[in-house]
């Protein structure tokens, strides 16, 4: 049985920032210069945005904001959203004003302040019916069949992220493939930071890429540099699009499908295995051990039903 979905966020279509859009915009233009990825900057310009968008009362500048304002804020937020969503509009506040703060010389009014706290789930992982289940709903010969069985097949061994692997390049011309080497079984992967990465692939992974990239040869649009074409004569494969087709093929076969949730499945798979945390690290391009903490919880409990199991056994 799998977690709950997190409530869907719905921030308003039209941010007007007003007076306080000048700094978001530097803000913005700091990030960049930090080699922030797009979506890191907009994730963080939006949360900001919103924030002063909702008019903290009686506030002319930044400067007048106080922590009670954010500590408001985040009570409205946590009243009609999940935690984990707060908390992350928390983060993304903590560092304007971290940057703010440095930048004008000012107080900063989350000093002190803790983020909301996100209640531990189990990370939701796939049973290898589900997966068989995924795997015949992609069955059969035709194009987008054989593209959505490779998808799924890299997805489930590297447990990379969506943005990275709808970022995949194929040059036909090159022996390497691009960034798909099926020779080594090797994939390159652009990471968060722009930052390159390898990550390996399995024997049936290569043959579901290779069964692939044959029908990718005669598609209309196979001098394209994307990896992921579309079905038809359409335009490549954008991270939405490939999102919609998980989802598309979960509902078929009965199974809560969506790209994150692969990358559960691998982390647990690996530390429950007993592969070493660092190379999870390596190869899921986290820069901080934070995210091995709650792979890890997940692995330990397995473990821990099996060893249940076995000492339990008839008493």
């Amino acid at each position: 049985m799998t977690a709950p979905r997190p409530r869907s966020p719905q921030q308003p279509k039209q941010l007007d920032a007003g007076i306080f859009q000048a700094e978001i915009s530097s803000f913005a233009l700091r990030l960049a210069a930090e080699g922030k990825a797009a979506k890191t900057i907009r994730t963080y310009t939006e949360a900001v945005r919103w924030f002063a968008a909702a008019r903290p009362t009686g506030r002319a500048s930044w400067e007048q904001v106080d922590r009670q304002d954010i500590q408001q804020w985040m009570a409205w937020l946590l009243d009609r959203y999940s935690s984990v969503y707060a908390s992350n509009q928390y983060r993304a506040l903590q560092q304007f004003f971290k940057w703010l703060a440095a930048e004008d010389e000012l107080s900063d009014p989350m000093a002190g302040l803790r983020p909301p706290r996100v209640p531990e789930k189990l990370v939701p992982v796939f049973t290898g019916e589900e997966l068989a289940k995924l795997e015949q709903a992609c069955a059969g010969r035709s194009f987008a069949q054989r593209r959505d069985t490779a998808i799924i097949a890299v997805f489930t061994a590297t447990g990379i992220r969506l943005s990275e692997l709808a970022g995949l390049r194929y040059d036909p011309g090159d022996l390497r493939g691009g960034d798909v080497d099926l020779w080594q079984r090797e994939i390159t992967v652009r990471g968060k930071g722009g930052k390159d990465r390898i990550v390996k692939i399995g024997h049936k992974t290569a043959r579901s890429l290779d069964r692939y990239l044959r029908a990718r040869s005669r598609h209309a649009q196979a001098w394209r540099p994307q990896l992921w074409l579309g079905a038809g004569n359409r335009e490549p494969l954008t991270a939405a699009g490939i999102y919609q087709m998980i989802a598309r093929r979960g509902r078929q076969c009965g199974v809560d499908a969506f790209p994150h949730r692969f990358r559960h499945h691998f982390s647990h798979t690996w530390l429950d295995r007993g592969g070493p945390e660092g190379d999870l690290m390596e190869l899921n391009g986290w820069a901080s051990p934070q995210m091995l903490t709650r792979y890890g919880a997940s692995a330990r409990s397995a473990r821990a039903r099996r060893t249940c199991d076995r000492i339990m056994t008839d008493t």
